[in-house]
């Protein structure tokens, strides 16, 4: 079942998509999935960390920063993530998934664990201070688009949908992790120690993680697609034997799933743009609607959800950590729940249902918030409803950028479908933080709800029409390959190169 070499004309003929697809679940996918997925664990983690310590970095005893100053932090962190998705996608498809996971993790520990060093507020080490918040986003951002990449690369076709979506899902986690470490850190210490090590809690997992993931194998995919098809062998082998071993037999692979693939140049953003718009220009659409209506939302809510329980509920600071939690468990909940129905019902039918469905209680939930009818509890058991839905469709945002183009182009893809999201995103705590206001002005916030509302039904209506049927299939055959061999001459009927393809 090894790579079979033939003429450099024609490529190399491989069945490695088909034996990664046959594999049944194992300790190997399980050990894979929490190596990588504790990339949105700490994204999670560093998120709501730098929103508990804000006041805190405020404070005399602390580093006595203005609150403009320490509001630029998340800015500084959210536009390390942006550059660090563009930058390492980049490289994930030309040097590989492994290494890059790899690095981006190393990248993301340095810049944490420096934060908590800053030792002053002198422009010097405000300087410093917002360079380490820009260097762990970098990291946060590449694990993004190498990490989405290789768990899609790896975990067979039937399972791709419910983990991806679980693995996204576990950034609620995080924030659930964040704030309880920063409540217990910040009322049971010394404020000045206190916020640092908040900022050290999410190196120390990282850290533990790094060790786990020297022992994953190189996605055999990217392997066989960039002209490594003794490499891929060995990766392959590799699982395989690891699965075997654990007394689960294989089945026979089937030599009609064989492809052909002449490795292809490298691309850059330019000719990933051509990719994009020429090949699969509704995929684009679809992958830029999802993500941007997701992000927008979120954003919006969750960054801006302390002032409304301040301002419309009258909800103490000091209690607001326990609605936090809440609102991040009801996000939790969801993917984990009802994940598997994207691989069952299917991609079109969830990712539209969970969009809409959403948008339609948020729109109920505007209209009771405007009418008095909720207070800060009842509105946290609306936000967790809500999100139940939301964080499932939110999770398969990611998971549709990261499976529906050809796998030479994938981290780069997400990487700027990621970053389309995060612009967009920042829009959101903005908006809704002046419609927000002194807390006054109730109707200017239930139209800020509508149009969240209408955002969310508007990219359900979108993935209705647009979206990719790809549950159960191999990504070879949801998006072919640009190393294929003939891919550039299949005809229109075929769906490759027509400029309407999806």
């Amino acid at each position: 079942m090894a790579a079979t070499p033939v003429p450099a004309s024609s490529g190399v003929r491989t069945l490695i998509p088909a034996r990664i697809d046959r594999l049944p679940w194992s300790r190997f996918h399980t050990r894979m999935v929490v190596a990588l997925g504790v990339a949105w664990i700490l994204d999670g983690l560093e998120i709501t960390v730098a929103s508990a310590v804000a006041d805190t970095l405020t404070k005399p005893e602390t580093l006595h920063m203005s609150s403009a100053a320490v509001g630029l932090l998340a800015t500084i962190y959210l536009a390390g993530e942006v550059v660090g998705a563009l930058f390492f996608g980049s490289l994930s498809d030309k040097l590989g998934r492994r290494n890059l996971f790899m690095l981006t993790l190393a990248v993301y520990l340095v810049g944490s664990g420096l934060t908590a060093l800053t030792l002053g507020n002198g422009a010097g080490w405000v300087i410093f201070l917002y360079a380490t918040r820009f260097v762990a986003g970098m990291g946060i951002g590449g694990e993004y688009a190498a990490i989405n990449s290789a768990i899609d690369e790896l975990i067979p076709a039937r399972f791709r949908g419910r983990v991806d979506i679980a693995v996204n899902g576990t950034y609620w986690a995080g924030a659930v992790l964040g704030t309880i470490g920063t409540y217990i850190l910040l009322n049971r210490m010394d404020l000045s120690l206190g916020w640092r090590l908040g900022f050290l809690i999410g190196p120390v997992l990282g850290l533990v993680i790094l060790l786990v993931r020297r022992h994953l194998p190189e996605s055999p995919r990217w392997q066989i697609m960039h002209g490594k098809a003794d490499a891929a062998e060995e990766s392959i082998a590799q699982i395989e034997h690891e699965v075997e071993e654990a007394g689960r037999s294989l089945p026979p692979v089937d030599e009609k799933k064989a492809i052909e693939v002449t490795p292809a140049e490298q691309i850059g953003y330019v000719a990933l743009a051509r990719v994009l718009f020429r090949d699969y220009p509704s995929r684009a659409v679809l992958g830029a609607s999802l993500m941007i209506s997701q992000s927008f939302l979120y954003n919006a809510i969750f960054f801006t959800y302390t002032l409304v329980l301040g301002k419309f509920y009258g909800v103490s600071s000091a209690a607001t950590p326990i609605y936090l939690i809440a609102f991040a468990v009801g996000n939790l909940v969801g993917p984990f729940t009802i994940g598997h129905l994207f691989d069952t019902l299917g991609r079109r039918k969830m990712i539209s249902g969970t969009y809409v469905v959403s948008g339609v209680l948020l729109a109920v939930t505007a209209g009771l918030f405007y009418a008095g009818w909720l207070n800060a509890i009842t509105q946290t058991i609306a936000w967790c409803v809500i999100f139940f839905f939301a964080s499932a469709g939110a999770s398969a945002g990611y998971l549709t950028v990261s499976e529906i183009f050809p796998l030479e182009v994938r981290a780069k893809a997400i990487a700027v479908f990621f970053a389309i999201a995060q612009c967009f995103g920042a829009l959101g705590p903005v908006i809704y933080g002046a419609l927000i206001g002194t807390g006054d002005h109730p109707v200017r916030l239930f139209i800020g709800y509508l149009i969240g509302a209408a955002v969310m039904i508007a990219g359900g209506l979108v993935a209705r029409f647009l979206a990719v049927d790809a549950e159960g299939k191999s990504l070879e055959d949801i998006a072919q390959p640009l190393a294929a061999a003939g891919r550039r001459g299949r005809t229109r009927a075929e769906g490759a190169s027509s400029p309407f393809s999806t």
